[in-house]
């Protein structure tokens, strides 16, 4: 912590103020000479009084005067006021404190015995003290404008800390939650496919051992799934919105997922290629979630992914019949569909999903063209 200290401000205190004080009494007896008891007395006050300067430094002070008065020193009253001044922010009392000690200095003792010769040297002395007066004045506001400097580097220091801790909690809760995104749209989307395909081999078996093997694989997936879940959300309950990674998908890869699906699907329409990568990656994961959910609960209903483009706006709409059989007991959190909402309100976009009249469901993404 002093490390950086110069090497007299590493000096403790109370030998700072010893030096002080014995430098304020080697001043005081060289000048006292025959003074008057009341003058010793006020010179020891004096001295003494510097002891406390730090915590009293207006008292203190002020009980340096009458040494000043009586007797022609200035240590004393230098040092006091060189206190006052570090430590008061009163720019007024500093000019009087100032004014006071010139006085005290330059008006002869006993008060009784000034000539009219003796009022012009008065005078002369009072302006040359006055003036001296100052080095000590603005000494101490130069030490008190440089430790409020230091103090204030010090909170801007230590404002940057913090905000670079806020920053690399931020960055670390996008990482979550662009993890938590991607565990669900790429993981689940193969490992759901998984279930349902080890589910029709289930049924469809005949060998007992092959009907076992494939009970075991979808019992498998549908832990994973379920864990998978869990996983997500915790993520997601520490993350916040997030940019994209790469490599992305594209609408290019469009044509492969929907063949792949595991369902009966059907691409229709088509979209420019110039529209930027965020964009097509929410196109992208919105038919990809879209088809994981018809696997998962639509067995059997057929599914149609059709792009389109108006003037203002383009986009996706997913739309899938009614089932055909019961469905698996897989797990749903419901995290896709937020996370497509999500995708959609960084783009400006909206997002709907909802059932159909005739038993099925709707997915639309629309996203305005401004905000590619």
């Amino acid at each position: 912590m002093n490390a950086g200290k110069p090497w007299w401000a590493r000096i403790p205190d109370p030998v700072v103020d010893a030096v002080v004080v014995a430098v304020a009494a080697v001043d005081v007896l060289i000048n006292l000479g025959d003074s008057s008891r009341l003058a010793t007395a006020a010179t020891a006050v004096a001295c003494a009084a510097l002891a406390l300067r730090r915590r009293f430094p207006l008292t203190v002070f002020l009980l340096t005067l009458p040494a000043s008065l009586m007797v022609d020193i200035v240590f004393a009253s230098f040092a006091a006021l060189f206190t006052l001044a570090e430590r008061s922010r009163d720019r007024r009392l500093l000019v009087a404190a100032a004014f006071l000690f010139a006085v005290a200095s330059a008006v002869p003792w006993p008060l009784g015995n000034v000539g009219s010769h003796e009022r012009a040297w008065t005078v002369i002395y009072f302006l040359y003290t006055l003036a001296t007066a100052a080095a000590p004045v603005l000494l101490g506001q130069l030490v008190q404008a440089r430790r409020d400097l230091a103090d204030r580097l010090a909170e801007i220091e230590k404002a940057r800390e913090h905000e670079r801790l806020l920053h690399s909690q931020a960055v670390l809760a996008r990482e979550r939650a662009q993890l938590a995104r991607e565990m669900h749209d790429v993981v689940s989307h193969q490992v759901s496919l998984i279930a349902v395909q080890a589910g029709a081999l289930q049924v469809a078996a005949k060998d007992p051992d092959f009907k076992e093997g494939a009970r075991t694989i979808r019992s498998l997936s549908v832990d994973t799934l379920d864990e998978l879940r869990h996983m997500v959300a915790l993520l997601r309950a520490s993350g916040g919105r997030v940019g994209e990674l790469t490599p992305q998908p594209t609408l290019a890869d469009l044509h492969k997922l929907v063949s792949t699906s595991g369902i009966e699907a059907t691409l229709t329409g088509e979209l420019p290629s110039v529209i930027a990568t965020p964009t097509q990656r929410a196109l992208y994961r919105t038919v990809q979630e879209s088809l994981t959910n018809v696997r998962k609960h639509a067995p059997g209903a057929a599914a149609t992914v059709h792009l389109w483009h108006t003037g203002d706006r383009f986009g996706v709409t997913v739309t899938n019949n009614a089932p055909t059989r019961p469905s698996l007991p897989l797990p749903g959190s419901q995290q896709g569909l937020v996370g497509l909402r999500e995708r959609a309100e960084l783009l400006n976009g909206t997002f709907e999903s909802g059932p159909t009249p005739d038993g099925g469901y709707r997915v639309t993404l629309r996203i305005p063209t401004d905000a590619d």
